[in-house]
């Protein structure tokens, strides 16, 4: 009687095994914005969509743009653009999902997500997902912000995620799953804060005045 075969080991981000692709996340509805893809705004005079590519494209092996409706808007950006498998705005974990199955297909085992409204995030924000995997032995990786005031709050939208839970993900999403954290950490996932750069890497454009600001940033 032959004996079942083992289940293959996970591939850990940190191994030379490891194919990491970067995921803009643009499938909102820029509400507070008036509406619209807030990621094509300009930045002083720039996309904002252009400077999330040019900060994240140098730290993976390829990139793509999770963006719901016609894709011929985003085709100056010379980008692969993946829709939500799932209807009616099911928020980030659904372009995780859609990030994932892309992936995939490509070959990659891992991918690392980024908000399309986040242009300041640190240069080696892979690189340091990849480290507290590695310190923790997780297959997963989350950025905690420092929150002012003290202590530290959770970014779901930056973090690296194990293409090899894709199919775990769909069924928490055809469950009803709709919070990143809800579904990632009782799976097991490491964090990891970058301190030392000021004002906050991860501060997201929501609102006319947060663009106001972003462009006294840059």
């Amino acid at each position: 009687m032959s004996q079942p075969s083992p289940k293959p080991k996970p591939v850990l981000p940190s191994s030379p095994a490891a194919r990491i692709a970067g995921v803009i996340l643009a499938g909102g509805r820029s509400t507070r914005m008036g509406g619209g893809d807030k990621c094509l705004l300009p930045l002083n005079g720039v996309p904002m969509l252009a400077r999330v590519i040019t900060q994240l494209a140098p730290q993976v092996q390829a990139l793509a743009l999770n963006a719901n409706g016609d894709p011929a808007r985003f085709a100056g950006f010379g980008l692969p653009v993946v829709a939500d498998a799932f209807s009616g705005f099911a928020g980030p974990l659904a372009g995780v999902h859609a990030g994932m199955e892309w992936a995939a297909g490509q070959g990659f085992t891992h991918i690392v997500t980024v908000a399309a409204d986040s242009p300041y995030f640190p240069p080696r924000l892979v690189t340091g997902l990849q480290f507290a995997c590695e310190a923790s032995q997780q297959r997963q990786a989350m950025v905690h912000a420092p929150r002012e005031g003290g202590g530290y709050f959770r970014q779901p939208t930056f973090a690296l995620y194990d293409v090899a839970l894709r199919g775990q993900l769909h069924e928490a999403l055809e469950g009803g799953v709709r919070k990143v954290i809800q579904w990632v950490e009782p799976l097991g996932c490491a964090h990891i804060v970058f301190e030392g750069f000021g004002e906050d890497p991860f501060f997201n454009i929501n609102t006319p005045e947060d663009l106001a600001a972003a462009e006294r940033r840059a």
